[in-house]
Formats: C-alpha cells, structure tokens, sequence
C-alpha cells in the first residue's frame, strides 16, 4: 500500500471543509486552497489537493450520474410492481462489491463495519420491498375476489367478471 495522502490525515471536520471548499469552487484555485490550509495550521501541497480534488470530483460526478440514471429509469418505467426498486437495490449491491473488490481496505480510513452495515441495509430494503409487494397483491385480490361476487349477483356473463378481475390484478393486456 502506499503512502497514505495527507488530505486523508485531516481532522474530519478541516477534510469536511476542504471538501465543501472544493465544491464551491468548482475544483479550481489549489493554491488558495493549500495556503488557506497553512493559515489553518496544515502543511498540505496544491499537488495534494490537486490529486484529492481529482479523485473527489470523479467520485461525485460518478454518483450524479447514477442519481440521474435511477431517476431517468424511474420516469421511464413506472415502478407498479417494484421492479425498478429491486433492480435499484441489486445494482447498488452489485456497485458495492465492485468498489470493495478494486479497492485495496485501509482499516485507518475506510470503517469496513459501516459497509458491511450499508450490504445489510440494502437487504433489508429488498426484503421490505417484497413484503410489500406481496401485501399489495394480497389485498388486490381480496378486492377482485370481493368484485367479482357483486358482479356476479348483478348478472355479468363470466367473460366480463373476467375482465374485471383481470383489470383489478393489473394483468389485463
């Protein structure tokens, strides 16, 4: 492993400003940045800043990204029966397992506990998810069933309590 960045060394809440600094400045002015760390007591070069600046930008253009992509997907797709949700869940999963896999874990930096609670949290959401669904389609047909016995005392022929039962399940074509 190499050496370990001196950003990364930063008390959390100079890192915290630093990276909000980075932000608003739109990943420029290193210099001003690393003279504003001297006058706040840190020896951090531009080239440092520099280098974290670049990895930090990638990471948040990355997660903009896949924020616009899910919203793009949920536009397109309406989610009645949750399967954007579970694909959702699935690909986070499966970018968790990326990230952990390509990243070589420094237990200084990088609270393995809080991934593994984050893995835990996405299994939680896809179990909730199901349940849910089964719920709503618990009830759907509670209230089929319950429609189909009016109609059925009302005269319909079968073909439209069919229909009808079809039309409340949402399977009708």
């Amino acid at each position: 492993m190499g050496k370990k960045s001196t950003v990364e060394t930063l008390p959390k809440e100079v890192k915290e400003w630093l990276d909000r600094s980075l932000v608003e400045n739109n990943f420029s002015g290193y210099q001003l940045l690393a003279e504003e760390m001297k006058a706040r007591g840190y020896e951090v070069s531009k080239s440092a800043i520099h280098r974290y600046g670049q990895d930090f930008e990638e990471r948040l253009k990355t997660l903009k990204l896949v924020t616009e992509q899910a919203r793009a997907v949920v536009l397109a797709a309406p989610d009645e029966d949750g399967a954007v949700n579970d694909a959702l869940v699935r690909l986070t999963q499966e970018k968790l397992f990326s990230v952990l896999m390509d990243i070589e874990i420094d237990p200084e930096t990088v609270d393995v506990t809080k991934l593994a609670k984050a893995v835990a949290e996405l299994g939680k959401a896809s179990v909730a998810q199901k349940r849910w669904l089964a719920e709503v389609r618990s009830k759907a047909e509670a209230a089929a069933s319950a429609i189909e016995q009016v109609v059925k005392k009302g005269g319909l022929s079968d073909d439209a309590v069919d229909q009808i039962r079809r039309q409340i399940l949402g399977i009708a074509g």
